[in-house]
Order: C-alpha cells, then structure tokens, then sequence
C-alpha cells in the first residue's frame, strides 16, 4: 500500500470548473461528498468540510479544511472515507466493513450503515477478540488466499454503542464537527491485530427484523452482488479499473465464505451472535482439517 498524506493549509471552498461526475447523498436527500476530475486526478469535495485533492494514480493525497474545520474532523474524512477511495485507483479491493481475528481466521462483517458493522466488531474486542479493521476493509490476494489486511487502530461508535460495550476510561480521539460517533483507540480495553489474517467469512448484515440469529449460505452470483454494493470505488467511469475490480469480486465470490447473517437488534443478544459466528467459522475450518488429514 503505498501512499503519500498530506495536510494543506484551510481555503474557502470555491466552485470547481465543470460538473460533479458523482456525488452521494445521505437518505434524507443532504449532500455528502461530490466528484470532480481535475486534470492531474480528482477532487472530492466535502461541502464545508474539506476538499481532498487525489493523484490520478492514487498515490497522493491532500486535504485542505475549510475555514474554521477542525484537523481531527479532516483526519475522520481521509481515513474513513477518502483513503479507501484513493486505495481503488491502486487497483486494490476496499469494501465497506468491519473485521476481527477469530483464532487466525479473519471474519469480515459488511453492510449498509447502521446495519451493525462496528457494532459487532466492538462486541467482539471487548470479549477479547482482536479487530482488524472498522469500516474500511482492505483485501490482498496471496497466490489464492484472499487476506485482510489491518487498518487504522480504531472503531467508531454511536452512543447506544458506546453506553453498552465500551469500558470505563477507554481511550478516545478527538471529537469531529459532523457526527457525534465516537471514535475509540485500540489497546487493552479493545484489543487489536496488526498481522493479516486470511478472508474466511465474509458475513452480509440483514435489517434486524428476525427474532434469531440466522446465517444462510449465498450463491456465488449473490455474493458478487453483495460485493459489488459494498466497494470503495472513485471512479466507476475507469473501465480499466472497474474490470480489474470486477475480476476480483468474481474470484472473492467464487469462494464458499460468503453468507447472510441476521440477528436481533438487542444488545444483550450479541453474546450469543458471538457464539453463533464461532461456531459457523470455526467448525467449518475444524472439520475441513480433519478431512484433510
């Protein structure tokens, strides 16, 4: 992963030359992020947050706040929003996802925001099991095997979150001007792995509304379309780029590790959702090396 970060002094966000060729919004119709091409790369445009200046290649990248925003505000956008992006222009696979270490296994949990992500990654550090990543979940191919690699030591929660899984005096960034997630640093409160671990469950969060936990097998045609709903991509016009991508979801979703996983919304449930995603990925590798043998 090779990268170059750079923090540029504040300046008033002027109107770019030309149209966005991409912007997302959240569900309420608010803008969140536009897309420029510049002629050098791009330009990501938070509105009266920060732009990111990006390299065509995606080795580059430079913030620049607006007036008045501050720099821990800046690092929240780079690291959880505009790293992964610029990441996809170095043809690697970066998809919306939290991941923790079961016993040398890496479990990925992905999902639309508010699905849990975070949430059960947390869970799972506070009980002892070491995260790999919050949000960002970067993948490498090692001859066949398909491994996460760790990311920024930290997990990002909502109150709720916070009120009934962090411990006492864990420690903290700082706070950022657009939402009120906490952002909570590894240590010995919630432990983290700094190693790769190889992509064994690959876990697509469901809407909550069951009254147990379920777990279903997907197809690989299903699985690609999880994949693909769930990828960092700057530019979904580089046909180069978007092949390259496309060739990597079909050979991750050929895998038999991907699945649908569902559970109730309570959080005095997640000790048993614990229990139920061990179970499934650790049985499965347990009995595969006995047959082996």
């Amino acid at each position: 992963m090779s990268h170059c970060y750079q923090q540029q002094p504040a300046r008033c966000q002027t109107a770019p030359p030309g149209a966005p060729f991409h912007q997302w919004s959240f569900t309420d119709g608010t803008l969140w992020t536009q897309f420029y091409r510049r002629h050098d790369g791009y330009l990501l445009r938070f509105p009266d947050l920060a732009d990111f200046e990006v390299s065509a290649d995606g080795a580059v990248i430079q913030s620049f706040p607006a007036p008045g925003v501050d720099l821990s505000t800046v690092e929240h956008l780079y690291l959880n929003q505009v790293l992964p992006l610029a990441l996809s222009r170095q043809n690697r696979l970066v998809l919306h996802g939290s991941a923790v270490d079961i016993q040398g296994q890496g479990v990925a949990f992905l999902g639309e925001s508010g699905r849990g992500k975070s949430t059960l990654a947390a869970s799972f550090a506070t009980e002892g099991t070491r995260f790999l990543t919050d949000d960002g979940l970067l993948l490498d191919w090692v001859s066949d095997d398909c491994r996460i690699l760790p990311s920024h030591p930290s997990i990002r929660l909502w109150a709720d979150s916070e009120d009934a899984l962090m411990p006492a005096a864990t420690p903290r960034a700082a706070a950022v001007s657009f939402t009120s997630k906490a952002r909570f640093l590894a240590g010995r409160r919630i432990p983290f792995c700094s190693q790769s671990r190889p992509l064994r469950r690959a876990y697509f969060l469901g809407s909550g509304d069951v009254d147990a936990t379920i777990i279903e097998a997907l197809r690989p045609a299903q699985a690609a379309a999880e994949l693909v709903k769930h990828s960092f991509l700057l530019d979904i016009e580089a046909r180069e780029h978007l092949a390259r991508h496309f060739e990597d979801i079909t050979r991750l979703a050929a895998f038999p590790i991907c699945f649908s996983l569902d559970y109730p919304r309570r959080y005095e449930a997640l000790r048993e959702v614990r229990q139920t995603i061990m179970r499934h990925t650790l049985g499965h590798w347990i009995t595969a090396d006995h047959d082996r043998s």
